[in-house]
């Protein structure tokens, strides 16, 4: 299982139509063959700033959508809207100290 992160930091006054776009979006991308489930998460104090989290199965389905038809109608869209180059991780989680919470 691998994480994906994503930092996206949009125009100013693209934030409210990233959103509206992503509520119709959303649940293609979640319900991704190999996609465990997603998050999106807005800054407070900079709102144009979003990070997606997700998980994944393996680094080849995150490739598999990366390649797929649902990224390619959605990436080309929201290129014009960011105000700085996105920044992405795939990471592994080292400890989770969110089990120990349920």
């Amino acid at each position: 299982m691998i994480t994906r992160i994503v930092k996206l930091e949009f125009k100013e006054h693209k934030t409210k139509e990233f959103l509206k776009f992503f509520d119709t979006v959303a649940y293609r991308i979640s319900e991704f063959p190999g996609c465990e489930g997603m998050k999106l998460y807005q800054d407070i104090d900079r709102p144009n700033v979003i990070i997606t989290y997700s998980y994944w199965d393996s680094e080849e389905k995150l490739n598999n959508y990366r390649n797929s038809d649902v990224f390619s109608q959605i990436w080309p869209k929201l290129k014009p809207w960011f105000s700085a180059k996105p920044v992405a991780w795939s990471v592994a989680a080292y400890f989770d100290g969110f089990k120990s919470k349920e």
